[in-house]
């Protein structure tokens, strides 16, 4: 797969020459209702014997749109793991467009005429919801009008789950809720998160359960806090572990949200490296316990809740 990255206006050098089957849309979290979208078009692309393009964007709408602070949006995937799902998709050409003002501000017409056709596009694919400007004048609807026959338009309908749509607001919804059961139905994979493992305060060795403290980027999604059964990914191997999300309200008030792995069977030294972790099941909430002796038999009974999730 080829990522080529664009910032409003483009260089016509950037775009390769042949003709391409178009998918759009944003694709934070690559879902199955997405899943769906991208087959559809390699379906096409496989037929018409023409390479499969996506246009994503490099951060949500919204940030320009809304005038929100980059740092409060919160995604489901990196823009590294959408490559890497979209390249395990099929995918050819994945254009990644800053979504700065000046593009954001395109009228639906030359958007069309730039974005659509400019990339050679002689299907463009997207789902029901889609839209590239104002919804009453921008939405799939309208495509056609702008399209001028030019390319056609294939419109994917909402793909449900027990009778409702699958989206990305529904699945962090689900994530505050605990509910990664559901999450996994709908993403088609358990959910993951990647980060660096840091030093914590070295806590968890002293009650007999060291831990890898995994520093997230802040626009990640997590989980709502609690304990979890999880899997942490060390190089290329995944291991069993006991996840956490909290503040460690037990030694004191006000601490810092931390994300920390207990892994079983498990005595290397990792700090430094790029880790991937696995939210499989929700355990229990968070509580502060009324002394170390309490939560470490609490932790004890995790450990064995783990294990048995895992047998």
């Amino acid at each position: 797969m080829k990522i080529i990255k664009i910032r409003h206006p483009y260089q016509m050098d950037q775009i390769p020459k042949e003709d391409v089957v178009l998918v759009l849309g944003f694709f934070d979290g690559v879902h199955k209702g997405h899943q769906k979208v991208i087959q559809t078009g390699k379906k096409i692309a496989e037929k018409e014997g023409l390479k499969l393009a996506l246009m994503t964007f490099n951060q949500h709408p919204s940030i320009v749109f809304k005038k929100i602070n980059p740092s409060q949006v919160k995604y489901l995937t990196t823009l590294a793991q959408k490559e890497e799902k979209m390249a395990a998709l099929g995918v050819d050409y994945l254009y990644e467009i800053d979504f700065t003002s000046s593009f954001a501000h395109l009228a639906p017409q030359d958007f069309v005429d730039q974005y659509i056709v400019g990339l050679h596009a002689k299907y463009a694919v997207s789902g029901f919801d889609y839209t590239y400007g104002p919804r009453e004048i921008a939405d799939v609807a309208h495509l056609p009008q702008y399209a001028k026959k030019r390319f056609e338009v294939v419109t994917i309908p909402k793909e449900e789950n027990e009778g409702e749509k699958i989206s990305s607001t529904r699945i962090r919804h689900l994530l505050d809720n605990g509910k990664l059961e559901e999450v996994t139905k709908l993403l088609g994979s358990v959910y993951e998160v990647e980060g660096v493992v840091v030093h914590g305060d070295a806590r968890g060795r002293l009650l007999g359960f060291p831990t890898a403290n995994v520093k997230a980027k802040s626009t990640v999604h997590l989980p709502k806090e609690g304990v979890y059964v999880t899997e942490i990914k060390v190089g290329d191997t995944w291991y069993r572990a006991m996840g956490s999300i909290g503040h460690n309200d037990t030694f004191g008030e006000g601490r810092e949200l931390t994300v920390e792995l207990y892994i079983l069977d498990f005595a290397q030294d990792i700090y430094g490296e790029h880790v991937t972790i696995r939210w499989n099941h929700f355990l229990r909430d968070q509580v502060k316990f009324s002394s170390a002796e309490a939560l470490i038999d609490q932790l004890k009974a995790d450990e064995q809740a783990t294990a048995d999730y895992f047998n």
